[in-house]
């Protein structure tokens, strides 16, 4: 068996950042800022009034002093004119400042009669006026890679980006495997279940921004697989799911084998998900996921995310862990990496009494993964621990 992090590193090395492709700024959320865009333009591209009220030189700004209005500046429909002594525009939040002005006055701070104003004795210093780039200039530039969040979708667009190049998503072929499994709405027999792992898994990758192709479920059989992964063709990364052990009925590894798959590692030391193989066929890269449903699904958490996040240009790391204190006490860990099933709240954290990895229900309830290192200590209430969000 290797180690987590030695897994992790393999299947890094597995895959690549997938190609460019260019998208509306429409359907950008969401996707991966593939290149560097710079603005094509400056904003705000004038100096602008931040503030309804009337526009002036400062050096005239005094208490009850007197201007006569002489035009009028709104937002898309700036004054040309030209300002001259004791005069001023009337002006709207938005609007361009006019050349001769470098002060607005906020409306609140006047007397207005007729075309005239005064200004009142106690006033807001503040010039109130947005300079020109005080947002961006053009040529500044959103750096890639990262994933473009409704903030960012709306500065690419106040910087005049239509089209945004991003990463292609990844395609991942889903395979359920197993003479026990029918899908959701079918009628198992006596001695079946229903397939839930790869409708989890779907979710999981399609939120990360994977396009997830679930393949029909393939019978414990050598032309099934076959037929399976031929289904599979095409795909950016193949994830199996079941099949992956060393029993009479665990046949992924074979039939992969005989068509032609480098494996890179077999076993990994972690609880859940110690069956998990992983290595490169044709063009696709390979993972082979243990069939209980939290061993999938932690394993989906611990490995195919990171590689998902890695084949769309982003970084390839470990999930970030969170820090929390316990609020019940663990005994000693085992010789592999424990991934438990816990509750983080305002107590602190608390991992479930049963950590049996054929749980949905458990798994459904915890929000969190609390994370031992192999052979960790026990733990007493109080102390702080890692733990991945869930």
């Amino acid at each position: 068996m290797i180690s987590v992090a030695e897994a992790r590193a393999q299947l890094f090395a597995l895959i690549d950042p997938l190609g460019v492709e260019t998208v509306p700024l429409r359907a950008a959320a969401g996707r991966v800022l593939a290149r560097d865009v710079a603005a094509t333009r400056t904003q705000p591209p004038f100096d602008a009034s931040s503030m309804d009220g009337y526009a002036m030189r400062r050096a005239e700004v005094e208490p009850d002093a007197m201007f006569k209005v002489v035009g009028e500046a709104a937002a898309g429909h700036g004054f040309d004119g030209r300002i001259g002594p004791g005069q001023c525009v009337r002006i709207f939040t938005g609007a361009p400042v006019p050349d001769d002005a470098d002060f607005v006055v906020i409306q609140e701070d006047v007397t207005r009669r007729g075309t005239l104003i005064t200004l009142n004795r106690d006033m807001d210093t503040k010039d109130n006026i947005r300079p020109a780039g005080g947002d961006f200039s053009a040529g500044d530039v959103m750096h890639a890679p990262r994933r473009l969040t409704s903030t960012d979708i709306a500065l690419l667009a106040s910087m005049n980006i239509a089209q945004v190049p991003v990463t292609r998503r990844p395609t991942v072929a889903i395979m359920a495997t197993g003479d026990e499994l029918v899908m959701p709405g079918e009628t198992p027999g006596p001695d079946q279940i229903i397939a839930s792992n790869t409708f989890g898994l779907a979710a999981m990758l399609d939120a990360e921004g994977a396009q997830t192709r679930l393949l029909p479920i393939a019978k414990d059989t050598e032309s099934a697989l076959t037929t399976a992964f031929g289904l599979a063709r095409g795909a950016d990364l193949i994830i199996t799911i079941g099949g992956a052990s060393v029993g009479d009925h665990d046949l992924v590894a074979p039939v992969a084998d005989a068509l032609g798959m480098q494996q890179s590692f077999y076993k990994v030391a972690m609880r859940p998900g110690k069956p998990l193989m992983a290595g490169r066929l044709g063009d696709a890269a390979m993972i082979g996921l243990p069939g209980n449903p939290v061993s999938a699904l932690v394993c989906g958490t611990i490995f195919v995310v990171p590689v998902v996040r890695a084949m769309l240009g982003l970084e390839a790391a470990a999930p970030a862990p969170l820090w929390a204190t316990l609020a019940a006490p663990l005994p000693q860990n085992g010789p592999r990496e424990h991934y438990m099933r816990a509750s983080v709240g305002t107590d602190g954290l608390r991992a479930f009494d049963s950590q049996d990895s054929s749980l949905l229900s458990v798994l459904s309830r915890a929000n969190a993964l609390l994370v031992r290192a192999p052979h960790d200590p026990p733990r007493s209430i109080g102390e702080t621990v890692p733990y991945l969000p869930l």
